[in-house]
């Protein structure tokens, strides 16, 4: 069963056993699923303050993308943790041989691209919902501010523990051209936009 095909209270539990998966990686996509849902939500209220259909049809396009977007937050939270587990498999490769250390050392680090690859999507798709809280915020129902409000915090923090991870992992990086390439990627977000 994923993490996600599990109740609330059963994924919460597994974030707190003590087993290294799920993590913070999973949380973090977790935290940006629940953003851009309720972002998608308010966008779909009805009387919104879109007045005109221009506006009405800008609020539909945001609401619907915040709802792709949260699907594909919610496949990153079982992403992460699998991304993880190929890294944590790589470590317990066997190496007593030149050739089983050369093996493990490519494998952990094609692991620790994968476990970068993850929470850097989930980076984009959080910096890209809260781009459309925007017109959300603007256009849709105006007694929904405090949703639209804790949406972005969630969104905020799926970006920032993702970044987290991305840092962390990519400490243990050989490729000091791939590291420099990642991180000119995440200086792009801002978390506080």
């Amino acid at each position: 069963m994923t993490l996600t095909d599990r109740s609330v209270r059963e994924l919460l539990d597994a974030f707190a056993a003590s087993t290294p998966t799920p993590g913070g990686g999973s949380a973090a996509a977790l935290a940006g699923a629940v953003g851009a849902s309720l972002l998608a939500m308010v966008a779909r209220l009805p009387r919104p303050r879109a007045a005109s259909d221009a506006d009405h049809a800008r609020l539909e396009d945001a609401g619907a993308r915040c709802t792709v977007l949260k699907d594909a937050l919610t496949g990153f939270v079982d992403a992460d943790s699998a991304a993880y587990d190929m890294v944590a498999s790589a470590y317990r490769l066997p190496r007593d041989t030149a050739d089983e250390k050369a093996a493990r050392s490519a494998a952990i680090q094609e692991g620790l691209r994968h476990a970068i690859a993850v929470p850097l999507d989930v980076m984009r798709a959080c910096a890209e919902a809260i781009a459309h809280a925007q017109v959300v915020a603007a256009l849709g129902n105006a007694s929904a501010g405090s949703d639209v409000e804790v949406g972005l915090e969630l969104l905020r923090a799926g970006l920032r523990g993702a970044r987290v991870n991305v840092e962390i992992n990519l400490e243990s990086v050989k490729d000091a051209a791939y590291v420099q390439r990642v991180r000119n990627q995440i200086e792009g977000y801002d978390p506080r936009s």
